[in-house]
């Protein structure tokens, strides 16, 4: 069986993770999600929840001026 990889592996972080590399606090994650200008959480379990990495990074890199971001 042949499965195909991706250039990175997926990883989940939790919500101290995210307010650490979003600079951004639990209660404005959390009103950012109800207004739709953040990703949703994945339900891990009944009281558990995180984020995909990689959503979060997309998330840091569209905040980023273009002109930023083309160097």
């Amino acid at each position: 069986m042949h499965h195909a990889q991706s250039a990175a592996p997926k990883k989940i972080l939790r919500l101290r993770q995210v307010c650490e590399k979003t600079g951004m606090s639990r209660a404005w994650i959390y009103g950012a999600i109800k207004s739709g200008s953040f990703p949703a959480p994945l339900r891990l379990g009944i009281r558990s929840i995180g984020w995909e990495e990689q959503g979060i990074d997309g998330w840091i890199s569209s905040r980023i001026p273009k002109e930023v971001n083309n160097g």
